[in-house]
């Protein structure tokens, strides 16, 4: 191994090291500012009113080009799911009534005698 002090990598990760301490405790300091949370939420207000400001416009320019907005078509797919469900049902409900109605037709008679007597011979006796 490369005596540390001439290893550039370990170098390297000294000089990061010391850097990221630095702007850890530059940060810490500046987070606990009343300043900086005034700031922070300035900027998280405007970007809020940006992003609706941006709906609104995307809105407007899918209603002129006569396309459907994102939730138009959240909209339409929680629709068709819906009746997708009901003609799933609607189709249970088929094959439950057409195995009720086939029972009660093609289903077992009354059950019949065996037939032991056999028909009599061109003779005329019987076996």
């Amino acid at each position: 191994m490369a005596d540390k002090g001439n290893d550039p990598f370990a170098v390297w990760q000294t000089m990061l090291g010391e850097m990221e301490k630095g702007f850890n405790a530059f940060a810490n300091q500046a987070m606990t500012s009343p300043e900086f949370s005034k700031t922070m939420n300035q900027a998280s207000g405007a970007t809020a009113g940006a992003q609706k400001q941006l709906s609104e416009v995307m809105e407007k320019y899918l209603v002129g080009m006569n396309m459907p907005s994102r939730a138009q078509m959240v909209d339409m797919a929680a629709r068709l799911q819906s009746i997708e469900a009901q003609l799933g049902e609607i189709k249970t409900l088929l094959v439950q009534g057409q195995g009720s109605a086939g029972a009660q037709t093609t289903g077992p008679a009354t059950p019949r005698p065996p037939r032991t007597k056999r028909p009599p011979d061109s003779s005329g006796e019987q076996k």
